[in-house]
């Protein structure tokens, strides 16, 4: 072998291995707000309005985009939570973090859980967000009330499975949907929640 080759052979050896990607996933994060009701603990999520770049109408956690002054991606879901919903970072109680998340269009987000007091008077950011509401987490755990429909992948393999809730007037779908998931993986055994 040459020297070349026992030189390249020593750097990859030397060097840890890492998934890339054919793009670099733009880094978000988000809140999973959660608050007791009735005795019962809730999830709060978002509707956003019409008039939004992207996922009009959808609903969401509260979140967006990494910015260059922010500390961590805590600090993004919980700047982001102040500009949306109006909920001082003061009066969320960060509990942890669930797994990140690679979106179909291209960000990494990372859910970050927070109890949030309850009842809260939320000041909504009218170019972004149109109502918050709260569900039941024994609701979403409920399987009666998950929905999957299948999808063609992008590329040749199998189909995708696309994740619903429907509660109430209000679709939950699609990445928020998979948060929620992951979510009641967690909080099942704590709560007691049906499989």
């Amino acid at each position: 072998m040459t020297d070349f080759a026992e030189q390249l052979r020593a750097q990859l050896a030397a060097r840890p291995t890492t998934t890339r990607a054919e793009w670099e996933a733009r880094p978000a994060a988000v809140l999973v707000p959660l608050f007791q009701a009735d005795g019962e603990w809730h999830v709060l999520l978002t509707r956003r309005t019409h008039t939004v770049d992207s996922h009009k109408g959808q609903v969401a956690f509260p979140g967006g985009r990494v910015e260059a002054g922010d500390a961590s991606r805590v600090d993004t879901a919980l700047r982001e939570t102040e500009e949306e919903i109006g909920l001082a970072r003061r009066h969320v109680a960060v509990i942890g973090q669930l797994d990140e998340l690679l979106t179909v269009t291209q960000y990494r987000i990372t859910p970050v859980v927070g109890v949030i007091p309850w009842p809260w008077e939320f000041r909504l950011s009218a170019g972004e967000i149109a109502s918050v509401f709260g569900v039941p987490l024994r609701w979403l755990a409920d399987p009666a009330n998950l929905h999957v429909r299948y999808r063609e992948p992008l590329v040749p393999g199998p189909k995708v499975a696309v994740y619903y809730f429907y509660y109430g007037e209000h679709t939950i779908w699609g990445a928020t949907a998979r948060m929620l998931l992951n979510l009641l993986e967690i909080v099942r055994p704590l709560l007691a929640l049906p499989l």
